[in-house]
């Protein structure tokens, strides 16, 4: 088993409450590895796992799980975690899993899971749409669908998510989240297999002729996924094709590093809104 038979792959250190008196993971803990590689795996599926398998009304259930241990992980590794659907039965749905370090591989697992009801938790077939999502991103499909419009097309769908980010999560006060920018500007909505938005964001001109991108707010479950910045790279884009040569914003501080990947630079000082930290940033379009 190599790391290339897997297209998802997640990080992870090691943590000295994860060792054992040998100095070396507790066996237990791959399975705990697995488990976690396994809600990174719905994430890049783009599927938040509560709302999709409500919507699905079922849930998953381990019926089986089996680990191979070849080498052993020490406190402080950093190791890669891959997942992989191996196969999708009738009620079943099996998972490969291998721990990494680099190009060594520590411990190979198998976990079965059965698609079952989740109040009398009898098992039922496996619904055709997830059956597609699984076999769809093993074969290298994308996962996720952008829409750009103006703010009557749109409208619902990102006011769903700046409703959640914003005013519930953050405790952003309506009157402060809502405005005439919405009008005017170019709309991003991302959405998932399902037809859920998961994330969302605005490009515009503002009075002085500066273009700028606003009001960016991914839900909490799908971040970190690749959505917002699928979403800042399309109103770059958006700003570019309108002529744009720079592109600003004002970024919440606890998103610099998000936005520094982007390649966007702080300007100025810190500053509040709406009570949250703030600062400045810009770059250049190309």
């Amino acid at each position: 088993m190599t790391r290339d038979q897997f297209r998802f792959l997640e990080r992870l250190r090691v943590r000295w409450a994860e060792i054992d008196a040998q100095q070396i993971v507790f066996n237990g803990h791959y399975l705990m590895y697995f488990d976690t590689a396994l809600a990174g795996y719905w994430r890049r599926l783009a599927l938040p796992y509560h709302e999709t398998m409500r919507a699905l009304e079922g849930d998953l259930y381990v019926r089986k799980a089996t680990l191979e241990y070849f080498s052993s992980a020490r406190y402080d590794d950093v190791i890669d975690v891959g997942v992989r659907c191996e196969r999708v039965g009738h009620s079943s749905i099996q998972f490969e899993c291998a721990v990494f370090k680099q190009a060594t591989l520590l411990v190979s697992g198998t976990l079965i899971y059965v698609f079952a009801d989740p109040v009398s938790q009898t098992s039922s077939r496996v619904p055709s749409a997830l059956r597609d999502w699984l076999t769809g991103f093993e074969t290298g499909c994308s996962m996720l669908t952008l829409r750009l419009d103006r703010w009557p097309a749109l409208e619902a769908d990102a006011r769903r998510v700046r409703t959640q980010v914003f005013i519930e999560e953050q405790s952003v006060a309506q009157d402060m989240e809502w405005d005439a920018v919405d009008a005017d500007a170019v709309h991003a909505v991302a959405y998932n297999a399902m037809g859920m938005p998961l994330g969302t964001g605005r490009g515009f001109f503002d009075a002085s002729g500066a273009y700028r991108i606003g009001r960016m707010a991914v839900i909490a479950s799908m971040r970190g996924s690749g959505v917002g910045r699928m979403i800042l790279d399309a109103l770059i884009e958006n700003g570019k094709t309108r002529g744009a040569a720079r592109v600003g914003l004002s970024a919440q501080t606890s998103a610099l590093s998000f936005y520094r990947r982007a390649g966007f630079s702080e300007q100025g000082e810190v500053y509040e809104d709406a009570s949250i930290p703030h600062i400045e940033m810009t770059r250049a379009i190309t």
